[in-house]
C-alpha cells in the first residue's frame, strides 16, 4: 500500500474528528476572547477609545457594558459550540456579536488583517449556523434521541420505550 493510499484511507476512517477539532479550534477565540473581556477589561477600553469608531460605539451604548455584554455572550456561547450543544443557535449568537465588533473595531485604516481573520471567523459561523454540529457532537447524540415517525413526527426513544 504507497503513501498516498494509506493516507486516503486514515483521513476516510477518521474524517468524522474534523468536525469535533474544527469546532473545538473555532471556539477557543471566543472563550479565550471573552474572557478578556473581563479580566483585560481595561485595556479593551484604551483599545476602544483609540478607535476612529470610538464615537459610534458610544452612540451604541456605554463600551464597558457593551464588552461586559460581549463576554458573557462569547464564553458560553463558545463553550457551547466546542461541544456540540446547541451549534446552531451558539453559531447565531456568535455572529451577531461579532459583526458589530468587526464593524466598529477593524473596519478602520491599519487593521486589515483583524478584519480579515474575524471575516474567516464569521464565515466559519455561517458553515455551523447552516450545517449543524457535524459528528462527535451533544447536538448529534440528542439527534439520535430523536426517531422521525411515519407523519413526520419525532418521537423521544427514551419516552416510547
Amino acid at each position: 500500500m504507497t503513501f498516498i493510499a494509506q493516507l486516503q484511507r486514515f483521513s476516510k476512517t477518521n474524517s468524522s474528528f474534523s468536525d469535533l477539532i474544527f469546532r473545538g479550534c473555532l471556539s477557543l477565540i471566543f472563550i479565550v476572547g471573552g474572557l478578556g473581556h473581563f479580566v483585560e477589561h481595561r485595556q479593551m477600553l484604551e483599545r476602544i477609545a483609540e478607535s476612529p469608531w470610538a464615537n459610534t460605539i458610544n452612540t451604541i451604548g456605554n463600551p464597558s457594558v457593551l464588552l461586559w455584554v460581549s463576554g458573557a455572550i462569547f464564553v458560553p456561547a463558545g463553550v457551547a459550540l466546542a461541544i456540540g450543544f446547541m451549534t446552531r443557535l451558539s453559531s447565531v449568537a456568535l455572529f451577531m456579536t461579532l459583526v458589530p465588533i468587526t464593524i466598529t473595531l477593524h473596519v478602520a485604516p491599519g487593521h486589515a488583517g483583524p478584519l480579515f481573520t474575524n471575516i474567516a471567523i464569521l464565515g466559519a459561523l455561517i458553515h455551523f449556523a447552516f450545517n449543524g454540529s457535524g459528528a462527535i457532537a451533544i447536538d448529534r447524540a440528542l439527534a439520535l434521541a430523536v426517531e422521525p415517525t411515519v407523519d413526520g413526527s419525532a418521537t423521544n426513544r427514551a419516552k416510547a420505550s
